[in-house]
């Protein structure tokens, strides 16, 4: 209500007003977060561009959340398939569009217009088309609705005035309605629509892409105008899934997800001793090193600790889940009492079948439906296949933000030197694509010494524990990890069958203390 004549107009927001223009909750993941709440209500909003970028799709689930989930009933007008193609063709995605209609949820409208019919009339206007849209606005009380598409509306017009005389009439008509309306229309080669006038006349204009790089698809989500709100401006992927779209904005760009100060084991003792005593409960944990250096045994002896309501969600990128299992039982962990008991789930793709869009959207469902409070990703240097270095730092910076956010432990493993991902080289780029974003980093070595291949493990960071700073032996046998205190001679650092022989060689002749090395400590702790 206005304010009467004595009545002075505030200049101040009162506590608890809504920030800019009323704003309409789209439904759609990723999408009202990245508008900060929804489209403009009572405003159309353009959606834009190349056929099979998702348009109609992002239209049509619009109405169906708005009518399903917010109480506002929808008209749907298209001017390409009929109600009965529309239906079926959405029916994919989980959208009973036939059951909304006979629930007066919604009302589809199909309009067909012969560009021939309009050539040979000469004068053009919309008064039937409003007539139409008022009757089915009317019909069910709607408050959204969806136009599809605009370019066949205006197919026969070749007189570029009457064409943008009827535009601002259609965009005016539906803002005097009060309805939310999203248009869509097809892409110009230099421009955002094929006339190059409806962006300039919306309140709104997203822009849809659809781009193949190395034979893998992406789509691309852009708001490239948003009166009287603000928004985000960047591209962002987003992904048509079973149950319609998700957009996959950064989350929490203000780092304001909790610390826990809840230590978990990592499914070994000594290991914890090196860590201060374990890891922190919903940290970031990378395990990194060469072929064969243990990456997954490691990995899978923090998953194997998941008892009681704990559940791991176990990514493997290069062995399935009945290789994982034989694999790690070698070592004595038994992961399939776990998996038959759903306290640890295995989920096994190849990289190169997919985007990493559509890998982060998987992980994210895979998240939503089974709980975990533990995600492994084993290993992300895979992902080097299908994406450059600054890609893959983008997706694991919102999958670590993501699972921070949900207060779940997240481990990554890396095989050291992949090309353009993670190096445990004196090059300092070559580890600020990934380890930056990690609070715990730990190194695996593998090396040769006296003509046996033997293993060491160190912790390189852990953020907020006096970590052990020593490189030990460890080795892997059906007892599991077993890591061996340091032994040192005046050489340097002695391991395998060398340390054995000089343990037997200074018991023999009474060697001291100071040459077999603190034996009964975790060693000198480095500040955090």
């Amino acid at each position: 209500m206005s304010p009467s004549p004595q009545e002075p107009v505030p200049t101040t927001r009162r506590p608890g007003a809504p920030l800019g223009i009323p704003k309409a909750l789209t439904g759609i993941s990723g999408l009202d977060e990245l508008t900060s709440g929804g489209l403009p209500r009572g405003r159309p909003t353009l959606i834009c561009g190349s056929a099979g970028c998702g348009k109609t799709v992002l239209g049509l689930e619009f109405l169906v959340r708005g009518a399903t989930q917010y109480g506002e009933p929808g008209a749907i007008f298209t001017f390409e398939e009929n109600g009965d193609e529309l239906a079926a063709n959405v029916a994919s995605f989980g959208f009973d569009v036939q059951k909304l209609v006979a629930q007066k949820k919604l009302v589809v409208d199909h309009v067909q217009i012969d560009r021939y019919q309009i050539e040979e009339a000469g004068d053009y206007d919309l008064d039937g088309l409003f007539i139409r849209l008022a009757s089915a606005i009317e019909s069910i009380g709607a408050k959204r609705v969806l136009l599809d598409t605009l370019e066949v509306l205006f197919s026969g017009l070749s007189n570029k005035e009457i064409l943008r005389s009827e535009l601002h009439r259609l965009f005016r008509w539906l803002k005097d309605k009060g309805v939310t309306a999203i248009i869509t229309g097809e892409r110009g080669e230099n421009t955002l629509t094929r006339h190059g006038l409806e962006e300039y006349v919306s309140d709104c204009v997203i822009l849809l892409d659809l781009r193949v790089q190395d034979q893998i698809s992406t789509r691309r989500l852009r708001v490239v105008k948003y009166r009287g709100a603000r928004h985000g401006t960047d591209e962002y992927p987003f992904l048509i899934g079973d149950h319609g779209i998700s957009v996959l904005p950064l989350s929490s760009l203000l780092l304001v997800h909790e610390a826990s100060t809840e230590r978990i084991s990592s499914g070994n003792a000594a290991l914890d001793q090196m860590l201060g005593g374990g890891y922190y409960r919903g940290s970031s944990i990378l395990i990194s090193g060469g072929s064969g250096s243990g990456k997954t045994s490691v990995a899978t002896c923090l998953a194997a600790t998941c008892t009681g309501d704990a559940r791991a969600l176990y990514f493997s990128f290069e062995e399935s889940p009945a290789q994982l299992i034989r694999n790690m039982n070698s070592i004595g962990s038994d992961l399939s009492t776990l998996v038959q008991k759903k306290q640890l789930r295995i989920i096994s793709t190849r990289p190169s079948g997919f985007g990493l869009e559509t890998h982060l959207f998987t992980i994210y469902q895979a998240i939503e439906e089974f709980n975990p409070s533990l995600v492994v990703l084993d290993p992300i240097t895979d992902f080097a296949a299908i994406g450059n270095k600054s890609e893959i730092r983008a997706m694991m910076t919102r999958l670590v933000d993501h699972l921070k956010t949900k207060g779940i432990t997240a481990l990554l493993t890396s095989a050291q030197h992949a090309p353009g991902v993670i190096s445990d080289s004196a090059n300092p780029e070559a580890d600020a694509g990934i380890s930056s974003l990690i609070d715990t980093w730990i190194v695996l070595q593998t090396f040769e010494v006296a003509g046996e291949r033997n293993r060491a493990i160190s912790v390189r960071k852990s953020r907020g524990t006096a970590h052990s700073n020593q490189v030990r032996e460890f080795t892997l046998s059906n007892r599991g990890l077993s890591l061996i205190d340091t032994y040192r001679d005046a050489a340097g650092f002695v391991t395998g069958s060398a340390r054995e022989a000089q343990q037997r060689h200074d018991h023999a002749n009474g060697g001291s203390e100071a040459n077999n090395g603190p034996k009964k400590s975790a060693g000198r702790q480095s500040a955090p």
